[in-house]
């Protein structure tokens, strides 16, 4: 019988660089926003009020990823393990810790504006967002849950490994523990 072997994918510091000069550029379209909006005859493009709006969300969204992205790039623990107990991730900003093995039914590939993320679907799904200490981790897995059913996802925006190696790591070690 195959075991779960300990794999672990560390964080990547040129991808979350890269998504990081991305972030700050948002920020600043933001507050040009914000600062000096364009003055263009549109009747939506030139609306000041939604001008406005756009560069107060920009540059608060954008603001908070920056800086999540910031503190990602010191942090020097793995971004995902994958092992005998389950997953634990620490690859983004609502990573969820320890994800067992007995806890997960199925997972499934999401794909977001060009984006993919793996969906993970647990037994216990409010058990992983009660746990989370951050309000706004908490806030951010209960919108996730209630717009895909489930409070969890990993990407491999941040890691230092491509979507299908990922996906072929979760799949086949998943598998492997479901045998068990």
């Amino acid at each position: 019988m195959k075991e779960i072997e300990e794999i672990e994918i560390a964080l990547s510091k040129s991808k979350l660089t890269l998504l990081l000069l991305g972030s700050v550029l948002l920020v600043a379209l933001g507050l040009w926003l914000l600062i000096a909006p364009p003055a263009i005859d549109h009747p939506v493009y030139g609306n000041q009020t939604l001008l406005l709006l756009a560069g107060i969300l920009a540059t608060a969204f954008f603001g908070l990823t920056t800086i999540f992205i910031a503190r990602k790039l010191m942090d020097n623990r793995p971004g995902l393990i994958i092992g005998k107990e389950g997953i634990t991730d620490n690859s983004s900003a609502v990573a969820a810790g320890l994800i067992k093995w007995d806890d997960l039914e199925y997972f499934s590939v999401l794909k977001i504006s060009g984006q993919k993320l793996i969906m993970l679907f647990v037994k216990n799904p409010q058990d992983y967002i009660d746990r989370q200490t951050s309000g706004l981790k908490k806030r951010a897995m209960k919108m996730n849950f209630n717009m895909y059913q489930t409070p969890l996802s990993i990407s491999a925006n941040g890691l230092k490994c491509n979507f299908d190696e990922l996906l072929g790591m979760l799949e086949s070690n998943f598998e492997i523990s479901q045998n068990h």
